[in-house]
């Protein structure tokens, strides 16, 4: 009988963590079925991704997972909780499951919690207020799972949880997937390439935390013909139309929305750049590092011991779009050490970031937390 699972989320819209969850759902297969909450009942578009075949529901009128603390609100959240097998609670917009388990925690299954990064209000200083709500709540789970060495460091220091019972667990992608030929035909605007055009390409949710105006600003200064391909969704979109006008290279920057199965597409690129504030283990990196690209990104959480030796000159130490555009521009002017240092990336994403390393660490803890190791394979 497969193993029923709890997924608690603030959103399941397109994003890292959820794409991550995505396939592990997937990867786990008859062996497990899952009930899905999000917080914001119409942020759903994720379970696009959920392949067919795959047993889920998505969870109707289930407790309210924000609010202000509430005994009542932390008492319909267990009993809630109680049906299930294992419950996974995801960043900081779920960690009421964790605190509800934490008040209480009788009868309940095991939780795992996962952290995966902060969004705009935490780029820059972690938010004491939360840093405590942590050290109270997290005791109630079974495991904390980061994908970063910098996360790993906050959860040990600021949010003081023993150290056997964080683990840090590499995001992974589908390495062979990324050395087919990629489908011209996802982006028709870069079907037609002029002779020394270079296509940057940025996947990242449209968010103020990602700054893609100032990724604009970057690319506007490059020496080279090139299109600026950002893919997502998201509130800044307007802002970032509104900077390439101001630009004026409105006709160079595409927004073609999100596209699922990046793999069909990333290798279209010739330069993956970010500018987000704030990052911890970006899947977007190892996709561009397994489609054989070289990465532009501000110096953010674990980019620079994820991306080759080769690629670390090309992260920008300070967070402003001279240093940005100064990368991309040497770049595009040099189509060899593209090319050299994105085959270096690739090396490195298949010998330490392959996604089946990724699914065996999950499903190795999941189980050890239910006390039925080699469950979920």
């Amino acid at each position: 009988m497969p193993i029923h699972i709890l997924h608690l989320h603030s959103t399941f819209n397109h994003g890292g963590k959820e794409a991550r969850a995505v396939r592990l759902m997937n990867a786990f297969g008859e062996r497990a079925r899952h009930t899905i909450v999000s917080a914001m009942p119409e942020q759903l578009g994720a379970r696009d991704a959920i392949a067919t075949g795959i047993k889920y529901e998505i969870a109707q009128n289930p407790p309210p997972l924000s609010g202000k603390p509430s005994v009542k609100r932390y008492e319909e959240i267990a009993r809630f909780m109680r049906r299930f097998d294992l419950v996974l609670t995801y960043n900081w917009g779920a960690i009421d499951g964790v605190m509800a388990a934490r008040v209480f925690g009788k009868g309940l299954p095991p939780i795992v919690h996962h952290e995966d990064g902060f969004n705009q209000d935490e780029a820059e200083r972690l938010n004491p207020v939360r840093n405590m709500y942590r050290r109270i709540a997290l005791p109630a789970a079974n495991a904390l799972i980061v994908p970063s060495a910098v996360l790993e460091r906050v959860a040990l220091k600021h949010w003081r949880q023993p150290a056997e019972r964080v683990h840090r667990i590499a995001n992974g992608v589908p390495t062979a997937l990324y050395a087919n030929k990629p489908d011209a035909k996802l982006i028709p605007q870069l079907q037609n390439r002029r002779e020394g055009e270079v296509f940057i390409g940025c996947v990242a949710g449209l968010r103020p935390v990602k700054d893609l105006p100032m990724l604009v600003r970057a690319v506007a200064g490059v020496n080279a013909r090139f299109k600026l391909v950002i893919l997502g969704e998201g509130p800044e979109r307007q802002n970032i139309l509104d900077q390439a006008e101001a630009m004026a290279i409105e006709d160079q920057v595409i927004l073609p929305g999100f596209l699922p199965e990046p793999h069909r597409y990333m290798g279209l690129f010739d330069i993956y750049a970010m500018s987000s504030k704030s990052e911890q283990a970006p899947i977007s990196v190892l996709e561009a590092m397994a489609a054989g690209l070289p990465v532009v990104s501000t110096r953010v959480g674990d980019i620079p011991v994820m991306v080759s030796p080769e690629n670390v000159p090309f992260l920008a130490p300070r967070h402003h779009e001279v240093d940005l555009r100064d990368r991309i521009d040497t770049l595009a002017r040099n189509p060899d050490s593209m090319r050299y240092i994105g085959q270096q990336n690739r090396a490195r994403a298949c010998a330490l970031f392959d996604e089946a390393q990724m699914v065996a660490s999950y499903a190795r803890l999941y189980g050890e937390a239910m006390g039925r190791p080699g469950v979920l394979g």
